[in-house]
């Protein structure tokens, strides 16, 4: 298997998992440059990563060879570079969302239209080996047919990107009703580490409802859960024949024969397993849900879900399928939009079709 070599635009704090990503598989992945305006930070870049960084697009771009290029900059700056990347036929995977607002989206996509861009969107989470194990259960048809998924587990564009692929939803227009419910808590550790003192905190809560027709989806998410101790992520995925509760699920093998089980989380390196200290998949019962193409990578599930969007992107590049399209990617940001103003109105509101719907 060929390495992929790739670019980076920016340097936050989200490029940093790139760059994790190809330092602990380097016969998989390579940084070939990185586009960092700032002389400092790129300098501190190379000596910490080894990296080879530019300060502006012209020499980037030139630097050499890469298979594409990943954009990861404020929601601002990016539909400029992307296009930048595109107008020089270079290919584009790009943090989400690809756009600010609403206009944003639909500039970029006629845009992109014109220029026949090559672009894709690192939408991680339905990667995630958990997710993407109940994706998988989900499609093998065991719950039958899909009617109600309450996902508690990402914030906007990225929860509704779940809910999509659960409840089977393409560009479907919706009915959506909100509501923002703020609570106290003891605040927990950040992006960058452990709380140093204890403080309380305001704790916000989303909770909205989609109806796609016959098919219900409750949004329910606090910033807290992605790095408290005490809030938990919660998943419901109710279809005619059965349902998953978390890591639950059961469903009927006919309609005499209820069937139980749990998603089991396989890891290695535990209670002196000698093989190493990695995830290897996801079992329901006798059977892999998801299997981690990695291994042996020590690679966090975020991480790995991220890799997985590099594979795919690679493939995208050679002629093969969509990694997460421009299109859905816009689709679950107009979602997320349309929630927040359905929260803030405190109104029904029913979507319509955008420009970039198939």
């Amino acid at each position: 298997m060929s390495i992929i070599d790739f670019g980076i635009v920016g340097r936050g704090w989200r490029a940093d998992f790139y760059l994790r990503i190809a330092k602990a598989l380097p016969d998989r992945f390579k940084v070939r440059a990185m586009l960092v305006r700032d002389a400092e930070r790129g300098r501190e870049i190379e000596e910490e990563w080894g990296v080879k960084t530019y300060r502006d697009m012209n020499a980037f771009a030139s630097s050499g060879t890469f298979a594409f290029a990943v954009v990861s900059v404020p929601w601002e700056a990016a539909p400029e570079c992307i296009l930048e990347l595109a107008r020089r036929g270079i290919g584009v995977l790009t943090e989400t969302p690809p756009a600010k607002d609403i206009p944003g989206m639909i500039a970029l996509h006629e845009s992109l239209r014109k220029l026949q861009g090559r672009v894709q969107v690192a939408e991680q989470y339905l990667f995630q080996p958990m997710h993407a194990a109940r994706i998988a259960f989900v499609k093998s048809g065991k719950l039958g047919v899909v009617s109600q998924v309450q996902a508690s587990t990402a914030h906007g564009y990225h929860g509704i990107s779940l809910i999509r692929q659960l409840l089977g939803i393409g560009y479907e227009n919706a009915v959506i009703r909100g509501q923002r419910f703020t609570t106290p808590i003891v605040k927990g550790p950040g992006r960058y580490g452990p709380p140093e003192r204890e403080e309380i905190g305001d704790s916000v809560q989303d909770i909205v409802t989609l109806r796609f027709g016959d098919r219900l989806a409750l949004f329910d998410f606090t910033g807290d859960q992605y790095h408290s101790w005490i809030r938990s992520n919660r998943v419901l995925i109710r279809g005619n024949r059965g349902e998953v509760t978390d890591t639950a699920y059961r469903y009927l093998r006919d309609f005499r024969t209820p069937a139980y089980g749990e998603f089991r989380r396989i890891d290695t390196g535990h209670n002196g397993n000698l093989e190493g200290y990695y995830h290897t998949g996801i079992m329901a019962n006798e059977e892999w849900a998801y299997r981690n193409p990695f291994v042996p990578g020590r690679l966090s599930d975020d991480e790995i879900a991220i890799a997985t969007s590099l594979i795919k992107m690679a493939d995208y590049m050679r002629g093969g399928p969509d990694c997460y399209s421009l299109e859905d990617a816009m689709q679950d940001h107009y979602l997320s939009i349309m929630m927040q103003e359905a929260i803030a109105s405190g109104k029904e509101l029913t979507t319509t079709t955008q420009p970039w719907a198939p």
